[in-house]
């Protein structure tokens, strides 16, 4: 049972029948197949580049589909390209960004001077335009056909589609949808998934599911005629000139034939009730509940830049318009997922037309094959933390993605606000040493702290850091450099409270964790396991820490809330999986002096014998009860000390103090992201994901065959390290100063050959480093180059680890 048949229960229904699924009824409320919702006033300008992967190639897709449909003749996709424009430098070197997105995700395009953007969109003021990025492949797509092609083209395969039917319940017994009510009847269904779009909230709720999202209201016209356009499209043509983005003015612009659409979102967010919504008004072309009144007012403004930008407004003005509903969420991310609660109750929302297809294939994907060919757990509705999904936060964050929306954004731009939501028992402490915060899932991490800033003066040469070029000097700082200095020759204190931990426990605990991961779980109490949770096809679904504390009791350190989902469903009832990561702390303390300050304030043996690597012991450190475990993601000696948050502060002070005479320093992610590329350690998401295997990923050391039985050890069978086509590198730059952030193209013999995904300034080995999805013919010693904004820079394959290969100064 799908509910909605817009752009996204259109699609889901012919991908699923094109799967073999025999038994799909589409409900929709309004009349079909103009429904009415987002998909039926949609301008459909699709824009392919985005700096997901996932994203883009969702788009690519749907590029892809829409090409080859029509509905009586009349196309459903029309590829008259799209042209960005700059008139601000600072969008002009954006452009080239988009550019080494483009080149990495696989889609053709380019930056163009300000003539070939004149000749691309003969409107455009020449003199205002700086330059332009142009993607051929980009284009129209007409939403309504396209709905309206895909119904027929289902229901001539099978699907039921029944219009005007609203929706009034969701039916569920022992945990299990079973249908879905209507004011005509129960219609009975096993699997049902809500495509409801702005409406998806209130049917999730139905089920108990929180949908984080927010309709908010988006304004777009139509013109009068313009001289210059006559003759150049017909009705049934409607367009020849590229689809044009004025992102400096939060503009875009689209032909109607002889006139242009305007969508704008410069005006103040209009967040929507639902129930203030006129739900069982007729629907036409130009009247439907998703199109709310034109408030002139609101456009004023981005009429003018319109004019600007396009003299030949001039000569016409606003015929039309009107507030149309779209929806927004927290991190501008469609929603994807299975309820937590209700087995079979799944939501496919927050899809624009422009990742329509894309989005209900892998949905489709997922529900007969188990798993999405694309990686989605930047789509996944369980991404998000129970902080972040209360109404007052969905509403404020999603309207500053409706603000930010057409903004230049840096990767590591915190939001604003709310902020403070989470913060460690360290806090104050960080607080008063002048730590820089960044946020991230709700929690203020310290990414370097300012009391260090004297400290950048005392760097020996050989760690004194390059200047920066301006982006990646921001939300950046050399006492990063001393940070990292002092980790690999005294002692820092790591806060690593905000990694999600996870305590499995009860007589089935064993066995799940042994099922659901690739190490070796029964092991003495005590030990602790690198180990990975792989999908059925063998990808990696996450990389976790497995310590057992008991027979029957495990602390699992996770990536974050996929994970707490991941394991709760699998979960017998034997077996209890809790998030402790708010009750609980944890300090890293690491370098080579970490046993000189530990010990003495402990009666338990802190020795190499006395705790060895990767093994866990109960201690008191300064009195204050703790589990050490001897790990260490800095590559430096040293522990990961756990405790309940009761007593953070207090292990904080105790460390603290008795570390002024061997100069420890706090130190943050900045330094902590550096130190772990030096020793090639994984960030899972962002490094690999549920596309990549664990052998091209480099960690086919964390599985072990033998073990028997494990989910996805059947897909690995006949795979080694020797035996595949790409592998994840690492690169070091060969000017030594140029320094890349990630997602940026890797060209190998002149060719795109992969891109970047994790990057940093190695302060160890005074070099910039990469890492990067390159072929399996990319040894040590193979000349790459990286494009940075436009610019090539030379790098090399690098053999790993860079820092320490001997393991001998972890081990010390």
């Amino acid at each position: 049972m799908i509910i909605g048949a817009g752009i996204v229960g259109a699609n889901l229904a012919d991908e699923l029948v094109e799967r073999g699924v025999d038994r799909v009824t589409v409900l929709e409320q309004g009349p079909l197949p103009l429904t009415g919702g987002s998909s039926s006033h949609a301008p459909g300008l699709v824009f392919q580049t985005n700096p997901s992967r996932t994203m883009t190639q969702f788009a690519r897709y749907t590029v892809e589909k829409f090409s080859g449909l029509d509905l009586d003749g009349d196309w459903c996709f029309n590829p008259v390209g799209g042209l960005e424009v700059a008139t601000t430098p600072e969008r002009l070197a954006d452009l080239y960004r988009k550019q080494g997105w483009a080149a990495s995700w696989g889609v053709e395009a380019r930056v163009v001077d300000p003539d070939e953007c004149v000749r691309l969109h003969p409107l455009l003021d020449r003199d205002r335009v700086l330059g332009g990025f142009h993607i051929p492949s980009d284009g129209l797509a007409k939403a309504p056909r396209v709905v309206a092609a895909l119904v027929r083209r289902a229901q001539g395969r099978g699907v039921q589609f029944r219009g005007s039917t609203r929706v009034t319940g969701i039916e569920q017994t022992g945990g299990r949808v079973t249908g879905v009510r209507t004011p005509d009847g129960v219609v009975p269904a096993d699997v049902v998934v809500c495509c409801a779009g702005f409406w998806g909230r209130r049917v999730g709720a139905m089920a108990g599911m929180a949908v984080p999202l927010l309709p908010l209201a988006h304004q777009y016209v139509r013109t009068g005629q313009i001289a210059e356009l006559v003759g150049r499209s017909d009705e049934r043509t409607e367009a020849s000139l590229p689809i044009l983005r004025h992102q400096d003015q939060d503009l875009y612009f689209r032909e109607h034939a002889d006139r242009l659409g305007i969508g704008s979102y410069a005006h103040r967010p209009m967040p929507v009730r639902l129930e203030d919504l006129v739900e069982d008004r007729e629907v036409t072309a130009s009247a439907m509940p998703s199109m709310l009144p034109f408030t002139e007012e609101d456009f004023a403004p981005s009429w003018e830049q319109s004019r600007l930008l396009l003299p030949a407004l001039a000569s016409t003005k606003v015929e039309e318009g009107f507030n149309g509903i779209f929806s927004f969420t927290p991190d501008g991310g469609p929603l994807i997922g299975e309820s937590p609660d209700v087995a079979g109750f799944w939501i496919a929302e927050a899809v624009w037309v422009t990742h329509s297809a894309g989005v209900a294939r892998a949905v489709a994907e997922l529900l007969t094959e188990g798993r999405a060919s694309l990686d989605l757990h930047g789509c996944d509705v369980h991404r998000f933390e129970e902080v972040q999904l209360p109404d007052d936060y969905v509403e404020e964050t999603s309207t500053q993605n409706f603000v930010e929306v057409y903004d230049v954004l840096h990767p590591l731009q915190p939001r604003l606000s709310p902020r403070h939501l989470r913060v460690s028992p360290f806090h104050r402490r960080q607080e008063e040493l002048g730590a820089v915060f960044l946020e991230a899932a709700g929690w203020e991490r310290p990414h370097w702290y300012e009391a260090n800033a004297p400290l950048v003066d005392q760097l020996p040469e050989a760690w004194v850091p390059p200047e920066r070029d301006a982006w990646s000097a921001q939300f950046w700082s050399p006492v990063a450099a001393a940070e990292a200095w002092r980790t690999r020759e005294g002692v820092a204190l790591y806060d690593m409270t905000p990694l999600k931990r996870l305590e499995v426990t009860g007589p089935g605990a064993l066995a799940l964790l042994d099922r659901l991961t690739t190490g070796k779980m029964d092991k003495s109490v005590g030990s602790v396991t690198y180990t990975l949770a792989l999908d059925e096809a063998g990808g990696i679904r996450s990389d976790l820490t497995v310590a057992r504390l008991g027979p029957d009791r495990f602390q699992v350190g996770a990536n974050g809330n996929l994970d707490l989902d991941h394991f709760r469903r699998h979960a017998p009832a034997d077996v209890q999986v809790r998030d402790i990561t708010g009750g609980t702390c944890c300090i890293g303390v690491w370098g080579p002096l970490a046993r000189d300050l530990v010990q003495p304030l402990s009666r338990e043996d802190f020795s190499n014998e006395g705790l060895r690597y990767f093994r866990a012991m109960p201690a008191r450190i300064g009195g204050v009860p703790v589990t050490a475990m001897r790990l260490s993601y800095v590559g430096e000696l040293g522990w990961e000390i756990y405790t309940s948050a009761e007593y953070g502060l207090r292990l904080w002070d105790v460390l603290w103090a008795a570390g002024q005479d061997l100069g420890v320093v706090a130190a943050g992610r900045a330094a902590f992201n550096s130190l772990r590329l030096e020793k090639g350690y994984r960030s899972w998401g962002t490094d690999m994901t549920t596309e990549h295997n664990p052998y091209e990923a480099g960690l086919g050391f964390a599985v072990r065959m033998q073990k028997g039985e494990f989910v996805g050890r059947d897909a690995l069978a006949g795979i080694g390290a020797g035996s595949v086509d790409r592998r994840l590198t690492c690169l070091t730059v060969d000017d030594r100063r140029s320094v890349v952030l990630g997602s940026e193209p890797v060209y190998l013999g002149g060719r795109a050959a992969g891109y970047v995904t994790s990057a940093a300034f190695g302060h160890t080995v005074g070099a910039p480093i990469a890492y990067a999805w390159l072929p399996a013919s990319a040894t040590p010693g193979t000349a790459v180059e990286i494009e940075y904004f436009g610019r090539r820079i030379p790098a090399t394959v690098a053999a790993e680890p860079l820092v320490d290969p001997e393991m001998a100064r972890i081990r010390r």
